[in-house]
């Protein structure tokens, strides 16, 4: 793509009023007129003018009372809006028309310049897909992440930064900014520099980035220590004898996950519709995955299903089990550990990792039936 620069000889606009159109209260539709070399492009100002105080040499209203000093400043705006519009594709694109221009003006086809802009279309977007293609879960990340990165832009004592100002000492000191600024953890900083990068994929699919400006980065990954359980520890979890009924309640879904690989925000899904017995009497589960939308197909061992059976007379509506939120587990998870004298941190998806290693392939289950189990859509696990 040729990346020089035209040159205009001319450009220039003119406001006018459509005297072809006077409306019952006597006044016209003001138009204007953009004219780029020999091309000319006419728009609506979508405002109505008194012809006899028209001034057509100024592109003003004649008077000084209120209404009049309105509508002036709005044609200044606009005047002001449609040279911000030609400076701006000219300097991005390298080229411009006077529909383009017109267009802009109009709000058909405009890309959004700014990196807050497009941030916050993109999160308007993903907000409706919520509960169909997207999780609310990734919703709230990504408003968190906006709001961390409005910040850091704000400290320039700048509202947003253009698009083609972005470069890589950009997210270098935003990295540095979540470091040693907002004393962030490695975890952190990647899923909010990985955001970041998905907002500058966007303006590059639209064409207002011709390349990425933050290529060559990749941020620091933290170490995972554990994945899963080993089987020891599995087994003190499961025989450590509790007296504290949350605490066996919040164990006993750690371990039913375990035994069918169902992660939390399917667990909180699951119901009583999702299972069917075969004819060799045998229990299984079948529902799609919240988070991939791919059919899981799992047998219901024995324990799982006792502990289904155990809390049978608790439920208030059709869903197997009541599920408590993500931070009561977390907190129950690290008395947990304590009492069972396991020295890792335990987190829900640990439980799934154990399915996929101790309860399957450990025992010789084919990594294909794994992953169509686990509902991957790859067989990388």
């Amino acid at each position: 793509m040729n990346n020089r620069k035209t040159t205009y000889s001319t450009f220039a606009v003119v406001f006018y009023i459509n005297k072809q159109k006077v409306k019952k209260n006597g006044l016209c539709p003001l138009m204007g007129r953009i004219s780029i070399n020999k091309e000319i492009a006419q728009f609506s100002a979508k405002m109505d003018i008194d012809p006899a105080l028209w001034d057509a040499k100024r592109y003003r209203l004649k008077g000084k009372n209120r209404d009049i000093q309105e509508i002036n400043c709005a044609i200044e705006k606009l005047m002001a809006d449609i040279h911000r519009y030609y400076n701006e594709m000219l300097a991005e694109q390298g080229y411009i028309t006077a529909e383009l221009v017109k267009n802009a003006i109009n709000g058909v086809g405009m890309r959004k310049r700014k990196l807050l802009e497009l941030y916050q279309e993109y999160i308007e977007e993903f907000s409706q897909q919520v509960g169909l293609t997207r999780s609310s879960g990734t919703l709230h990340n990504h408003r968190a992440s906006y709001n961390r990165l409005k910040k850091f832009i704000q400290a320039y004592n700048v509202n947003d930064i253009a698009l083609r100002h972005l470069d890589y000492s950009f997210i270098e000191k935003y990295d540095h900014y979540l470091r040693a600024d907002m004393k962030r953890s490695l975890s952190t900083v990647e899923g909010f520099t990985i955001m970041l990068k998905t907002i500058v994929k966007r303006a590059i699919a639209q064409g207002t980035l011709l390349k990425n400006p933050f290529a060559g980065y990749f941020p620091e990954k933290a170490m995972k220590k554990y994945r899963h359980l080993e089987l020891d520890e599995l087994k003190s979890l499961m025989e450590t004898p509790i007296q504290e009924k949350f605490l066996c309640y919040v164990r006993d879904l750690f371990v039913f996950s375990t035994f069918t690989g169902i992660s939390y925000i399917d667990l909180c899904n699951l119901r009583k519709e999702n299972f069917y017995h075969t004819e060799d009497g045998k229990l299984w589960v079948r529902f799609n995955r919240q988070k991939t939308k791919s059919e899981c197909i799992i047998q219901v061992l024995d324990l799982p299903r006792r502990i289904m059976d155990k809390y049978k007379d608790q439920r208030v509506d059709d869903r197997i089990f009541k599920v408590p939120v993500r931070s009561a587990l977390t907190a129950n998870f690290r008395k947990l550990a304590e009492k069972c004298n396991i020295d890792k941190r335990i987190t829900f998806h640990m439980a799934r990792h154990n399915f996929g290693s101790l309860i399957t392939l450990s025992q010789g289950v084919p990594l294909e039936s794994v992953c169509k189990m686990m509902g991957h859509r790859n067989i990388s696990i």
